[in-house]
Formats: C-alpha cells, sequence, structure tokens
C-alpha cells in the first residue's frame, strides 16, 4: 500500500517532470518502485529516453527494466504497436525468458484475444504454478470481460497459495461488497484485520459491512469496529464517528432501551455526536444543519 507521502513525492516529481523541471528518470524509477499505473506519463517519457541512444544507453542493465516498464504502459494505453516493438527488443536480448512471456501473454490480453492469452497463461502456469503475476493477469482478465464468478474463482485459488497478499484480500472483498455477498466481505475483512490489525481502513470496511448486514450481534460488533477505527485515526475519521451514531440508534430499536451495555455506552455515542458536530463547523459549517436534523432523527 502506498503511503501518503510516497504519494506525494510522485505527484510532486511530475509535476517537476510535465513542466520541464528533469528528473524523470527518478520519476519513472519510483513508479516502478512502488508499483503503481501512471501509463500515461511513464509512455510518454519513458519513450523519450528509450528513442535517445545516449540516455538509453547510459542507463546501463536498467534499460531492458525501461523496456519492460514502457511495454506495460503502452499495453494500458491501447498503444499496441509501441508495445510490440518493446517486447520484441526483449525477445531479442532474452529468448526463452518467462518474464518476456508474461509480456507475451498480456499483449494478447490487451489486444482482445482472450482465448489465445487464457492458453499463453495456462502454459505459463504449467511451468510455474506459484508465478503471482500470471495468476493476478488471470483475474484482471476475468474483470476485464465482465465475469465477476470468474474473477472470484481466479482471486479465491490465488489466496490459496498467496494468504499474505493483503491488496487481493480487500479486491476479492470489494468484488463481494458490490454484488451484496456482505458475508462473504466480511470473511475477507477479517482476514485483513488479523494480518494488518493496525490499518484502520480495513476496521472501517467490516464495521460498514456489518451494519449493512444487520442484526443485533452484527451491530454491537459493528460499534465495537467503528470505536477502533477512531482509535486508530485519532477521532479523525468522520464516517466511523457517524458509524457509532447509526450502530446506538439501531440497537436502541431494537433492544427497546432494555441492553445495559448500550446504556453504558451513551457517552460514547455522545461524545461522538458532539466530535461530529465540530468537526462540521471547522469543515462544513453549512451543512451543520443538516448534521444536527440527522442526529436529533436518530434521537441523539
Amino acid at each position: 500500500m502506498v503511503t501518503r507521502t510516497e504519494e506525494e513525492e510522485v505527484n510532486r516529481l511530475e509535476n517537476q517532470v510535465e513542466n520541464g523541471g528533469g528528473g524523470v528518470w527518478e520519476y519513472l524509477c519510483l513508479v516502478h518502485k512502488l508499483k503503481l499505473r501512471r501509463s500515461d506519463m511513464v509512455l510518454k517519457h519513458g519513450l523519450s529516453i528509450l528513442n535517445d541512444s545516449k540516455k538509453r544507453s547510459a542507463l546501463g542493465p536498467e534499460e531492458w527494466t525501461l523496456y519492460e516498464q514502457v511495454a506495460v504502459a503502452a499495453m494500458d494505453c491501447q498503444s499496441i504497436d509501441v508495445a510490440k516493438d518493446c517486447i520484441k527488443v526483449l525477445q531479442r536480448k532474452f529468448p526463452g525468458s518467462k518474464r518476456v512471456g508474461r509480456l507475451e501473454s498480456m499483449l494478447l490480453e490487451a489486444r482482445g484475444l482472450w482465448s489465445e492469452a487464457e492458453n499463453a497463461y495456462s502454459s505459463l502456469l504449467e511451468e510455474n504454478p506459484f508465478d503471482q503475476v500470471v495468476h493476478k493477469r488471470r483475474v484482471a482478465m476475468a474483470k476485464a470481460q465482465g465475469n465477476t464468478s470468474a474473477a472470484i474463482d481466479w482471486l479465491n485459488k490465488y489466496l490459496d497459495l498467496f494468504m499474505a497478499d493483503h491488496e487481493a484480500w480487500r479486491e476479492l472483498a470489494e468484488i463481494y461488497v458490490s454484488l451484496q455477498m456482505y458475508k462473504q466481505a466480511a470473511f475477507c475483512y477479517e482476514e485483513l484485520i488479523l494480518s494488518q490489525p493496525t490499518v484502520p481502513l480495513y476496521h472501517l470496511a467490516y464495521a460498514d459491512v456489518l451494519y449493512t448486514l444487520g442484526g443485533l450481534e452484527n451491530l454491537q460488533t459493528a460499534k465495537k469496529y467503528y470505536a477502533s477505527t477512531i482509535d486508530l485515526t485519532g477521532g479523525k475519521s468522520t464516517r466511523a464517528l457517524f458509524g457509532i451514531c447509526l450502530c446506538t440508534s439501531a440497537i436502541g430499536q431494537l433492544t427497546k432501551g432494555r441492553n445495559k451495555e448500550d446504556k453504558e455506552s451513551l457517552e460514547l455515542q455522545s461524545l461522538s455526536a458532539m466530535a461530529l458536530e465540530k468537526d462540521y463547523k471547522q469543515r462544513a459549517p453549512s451543512r451543520l444543519s443538516v448534521l444536527s436534523s440527522t442526529l436529533r432523527s436518530l434521537k441523539i
């Protein structure tokens, strides 16, 4: 996951490059290191280096990494001829390379030759069943064709092999949410929280899913995870603060005030409402009346 500092540095370099201030190679290296897809920029400025023999030769062995980076960017931008040219250079330099073979398969995919691409990916996996890139390309290809069920199947098979891939768990969870398969999404977020317990985004998403599922037990658990989100963000998550209020109101309706735990949580509810009002006063004063009306409707 890219940090805010890293993203800011990428944006700074991008503005510098676009304004003619230099730093093209530094920018391309950082984008590659962080595995970002700034395809338009990579294609434009990567080609400016590859088409200049002096700049290209100055790269040394990194020249081949840039050819690969530009090839992928070209496929993203549907500049198929550029991608073909880059892959041909790599084929001549590394005949029989499995890494170049992945690019050849991706080119088939970019051209919409789904069946040929699938066969190529299958062949690569027969030779190396643990090739993460190829597994992920199969997921991406299924999504590109609108075949969500196949994407889910491939992701589940991928996670059987690579259970520690947080981004894959998150992607699967988001697919499940889009299909309103909330119980399955909840399982994915539970896996994410177990492996990365200090990431507030996962606590918040899990709480949202549980709140959507409803029922007393789910609402009580959702409230706990909204509270942990507030704790992890230092009270700066507006969504989690509002989630506390929503859960408290829903729990109160279900229990009719008989639940002792809910009575004890009135202070948390009150503090959340106060924090929300303070936040709105500072950041969106024109919407404060709407918030106050909403909180009153929740009997807060």
